[in-house]
Parts: C-alpha cells; structure tokens; sequence
C-alpha cells in the first residue's frame, strides 16, 4: 500500500492546511473532467483515500501508528464471538457503516463587559471564527452535480468479511473497508471548496445576552451555537467567559456597589447635598451633619440586579473626611480659636474593626 504522504507529496509532520493545499493541487491536475485516463483517475481515487486518511485527526493518528488509518471497531471481537458461540450476547454483527455526518465541537470564547452591563443585564455583538455549512456542496462533501456511489469492496455495508482457518475451524472475521473508510460509500468527486468535509471555516456575528449579576469567570453556554460538524452535522455548544472590567470608581461586594466620596472637614460638620454619577444614572447625595469619617450612606435599591432574579442590591458609599492643608494665617488662627473653645481633647483608643474601608482595599491600595 502506497504511504499517504508520499501520495500527496508532504512530509509526515506537514499541517492541516498544507494537506488540504496538496490535496487541491492534485486534484486539480487529476480529475476526470480535466485529465480522462484510466491512470489519472485511479491516481485520483489514490490522492482522494490519502487525503480522507490525513485530514481526519483521528484516522491520521491511527496511521501514523502503523494502521491503515480505518476507525477500529468490534466486528472482529463480535464475529470471532459470534462463531464460536452462535452470536451469545449480541456479538457476530458487522454493524452499521460509519456515519460522514458528525456533531461539530464546542467552542470558547472569552468576553470583557463593563460592570454597568451587568446592572441589568446587556446585549453584545461578537466576531467568532467558526465552521459553517459548506455552501458550494450544502454539506454533502460532493462537488456540485455529483453524488457519492456505493463502495464496490463492502457493497456499502462499511466492513468486509475475512475467513481464517485455526484449531478451532474456520473464523470469520469482520474489518473495516480500507476503501471507503467503513462510510460504505466512496466520494469520488469532492467538494474543492472544503475538500468533502462538508463544512468551511468563515467569520460570523453572533449576539450574546450578558445576564445581570453576572461574576468575572463565569461561563454562559449557548446551545446549538459552536461549530458546524463534519458532513453538515449538528453544531456543538459555545461557551463564553465574561472578564469584568475594573471600574474607576466603583467596586463590587456581591450585589452591593460600593464607592467612596471625600469630603471637606466642614462639609462633615455642617452637612452637604452632592451628585454621584452612577453606573445607570445620577445619584442625588446628602452628606447628614456631625458626619464621621467612615460613616456610611446606603441608596437602598441602586446596586446589581441579581443573578436570575430581579431584586437589586444596594449602593454604599464611604465617607471619607478630608483633614486640611497648606493652611493660610486667618484659616490657622480660626482651627486654633475653635480647638481653644472645645478644650483638650486626648484621642480615645478602642478595639481594632474592620471597617468599610478594609473592602475597598483593592480599590486604592491594588492588595
């Protein structure tokens, strides 16, 4: 049996695509609409078995390992059972020929969303490079106007029957067809477009529902939207992968945000109205008089929609009273009028609490 690469003229650690370009080229020069001798079309019978043997993974594996690159079964097990113990157990079957049509494999993709779509949720539009249906063949992996023709080996039944003679009389044995591949049909005119695959690289738009409440790492699947398989078989599943962007200046505490807004020492003692520009709107803020540094203000209802569910979480936000600098002689002569009139006050010391500020570590200090 001749070697397959030799066949097609590549080395054995050649790539896919460098297979598939060979196979195109000789293809070419060798089918029957363009060169009609006899030997032209069984050379092309012989490209055409080399080129299903390496374009397939798992049968150029096999091959490489010494086999004839057919996909193992059970038929010889089953027969050899089967004659010697009149099928017991459900052996002695040759089995149904192989299947060209096979479900496409999942893929993954990774997403990065703002923390404001995952408030309630967003859609986005995604650019994926995939396999799709061949559009010159439709995915019968025959070039256009042609069809496959029944394996003239097994008669179409994927396996041929082998006699051995032993000790124990004659066997019949069960193998796969080497001509057809255990397809039990052969392609004799593939597809040029995808080299009788049936299906065809391409880039596609897909739109993807980023569900609110959503965690960084987490995976949606989306059924039925991964890669078409070989022969036009059913696609698999697409997963993707959100990545949450950092935000300036909010963060996250499951379904709380959290923020912090500085403020004036004398803002803090008389109380102030400000506006937090929020991830869905403008927040109306009142800083209370007598606020103390670490306090506290709660917008109930102003943080992320759960996770399949409604209800949102909260919006936190720390106060953080800012102690002043740079000082001017008026301004330094009023702070020292007012510590004279409130007295001497020694700091008061207390048990160590972690405060809001400890979650918000990651926000200043990258910990």
């Amino acid at each position: 049996m001749a070697d397959h690469y030799e066949t097609l003229g590549v080395s054995r650690d050649a790539s896919e695509q460098e297979i598939k370009k060979a196979y195109r080229k000789l293809a070419m020069q060798l089918h029957p609409d363009r060169n009609p001798s006899p030997e032209a079309a069984e050379k092309f019978k012989e490209v055409t078995h080399a080129y299903d043997v390496l374009s397939d993974p798992e049968q150029r594996r096999m091959y490489d390992m010494g086999g004839d690159g057919a996909m193992p079964g059970f038929g010889d097990l089953g027969d050899f059972l089967g004659n010697m113990f009149g099928g017991f157990g459900g052996f002695g079957g040759a089995g149904k020929p192989r299947s060209r049509v096979q479900r496409g494999e999942d893929a993954l993709i990774h997403l990065e969303v703002e923390l404001a779509d995952i408030i309630f949720g967003a859609k986005r539009e995604v650019s994926i490079n995939t396999a799709a249906v061949c559009p010159t063949c439709n995915g019968s992996c025959c070039a256009p106007g042609t069809q496959p023709r029944t394996c003239d080996m097994c008669q179409g039944s994927g396996h041929v029957r082998r006699e051995v003679r032993s000790i124990l009389g004659t066997v019949v044995t069960n193998h796969p067809c080497s001509a057809c591949q255990s397809y039990g049909t052969v392609i004799d005119n593939p597809c040029h477009d995808c080299g009788g695959k049936g299906r065809v690289r391409e880039r596609r738009t897909i739109e993807v529902e980023v569900p609110s409440g959503i965690e960084d790492g987490m995976r949606l699947q989306m059924r039925g939207a991964g890669e078409v398989g070989l022969g036009a078989g059913p696609s698999g599943d697409l997963f993707v992968e959100f990545a949450v962007k950092h935000d300036k200046l909010f963060s996250r505490d499951g379904k709380d945000l959290l923020a912090t807004v500085e403020v004036t020492m004398t803002d803090a003692v008389f109380g102030c109205a400000t506006t937090l520009p929020g991830l869905d709107g403008d927040v109306a803020l009142e800083i209370p008089e007598g606020t103390q540094a670490g306090d506290v203000i709660t917008v109930r209802g102003r943080g992320i929609t759960e996770l399949q569910g409604e209800r949102r979480g909260d919006l936190r936000i720390a106060v953080q009273v800012v102690t002043p600098t740079n000082l001017s002689r008026k301004q330094r002569e009023l702070l020292e009028q007012f510590a004279t009139e409130v007295g001497n006050v020694p700091p008061r010391f207390g048990q160590f609490k972690q405060s809001f500020f400890d979650k918000l570590r990651n926000k200043f200090f990258g910990a």
